[in-house]
């Protein structure tokens, strides 16, 4: 039975397109990581803010 929309499939595919922009240029990540980070208001985790 042929799935009408196969979400893994999709994933894998932007995921593998990613991976090509990265290679090309990795500050392009870091940029948009930092992006990210900025609108959610999320800080990078470090020995000093991870609970244990």
């Amino acid at each position: 039975m042929e799935k009408e929309f196969d979400a893994v499939k999709e994933m894998r595919s932007i995921r593998k397109k990613l991976q090509k922009e990265y290679e090309k240029n990795p500050a392009l990540r870091r940029k948009r990581l930092e992006q990210i980070r900025r609108k959610y208001r999320l800080t990078r985790r470090t020995k000093e803010n991870t609970y244990h």
